[in-house]
């Protein structure tokens, strides 16, 4: 039944991910801290309202959490990523399990959990939708991280990390991860209309 939760000021370099099972959580301070990123999970917390994350050493924001749909206030003053932009374009080849999992996925082929070992079954069930809606392939461990820019309020565009299945995967968003101001205003517009309407609050100043 928490509501309020206050962990500013101390020394915290990562967010546990069971701060998810918090249901009732509105208020979330975490400002101060050594914090590097935002675990996904957290856009589970659909009570939350404020989530203060200024200074500490955040450079991107997960786009779970545009999920956040009752997020009012977003404070993230003192952070790398309101004064600069990173790219990481690294790419690891898929390994053959990888490719053949995409294979079964994507092709819809059928099996059943007697057909192959458990840990097979296991990996195919931990399949990524890639997120661009004109692929509609899958991922599991290889993927290609870009930064996406997103208007949250009509003035501050920031940067989430935004995770595509292969470097051939043409996203609407994809050239986004360049820092032209032009570029990143024309991929993120859609995105911004949505997003503007649920986060009332960004405070970078």
């Amino acid at each position: 039944s928490l509501e309020f939760l206050y962990l500013g000021g101390n020394f915290i370099t990562s967010i546990p991910p069971e701060l998810a099972n918090l249901p009732s959580l509105s208020y979330l301070v975490l400002c101060d801290n050594k914090i590097q990123s935002i675990p996904p999970q957290l856009a589970q917390l659909h009570s939350l309202r404020s989530l203060s994350l200024h200074n500490n050493l955040l450079t991107y924001l997960p786009r779970e959490i545009l999920n956040l749909v009752h997020l009012e206030e977003l404070s993230l003053r003192g952070n790398p990523l309101v004064v600069r932009f990173v790219r990481d374009l690294t790419y690891n080849p898929p390994s053959l399990q990888e490719l053949s999992g995409r294979t079964i996925k994507t092709r819809n082929v059928p099996y059943a959990p007697s057909d192959l070992p458990e840990n097979l079954v296991r990996y195919l069930s931990l399949a990524t939708n890639c997120p661009n809606p004109k692929c509609g392939g899958v991922y599991f461990d290889s993927c290609v991280r870009q930064i996406k820019f997103v208007d949250f309020c009509g003035k501050y565009r920031l940067p989430l990390m935004h995770y595509l299945c292969s470097p051939e995967c043409s996203s609407p968003c994809s050239s986004a991860s360049q820092s032209s101001t032009s570029q990143s205003e024309s991929d993120s517009e859609d995105e911004a209309s949505v997003a503007a309407r649920r986060m009332q609050k960004v405070l970078l100043g």
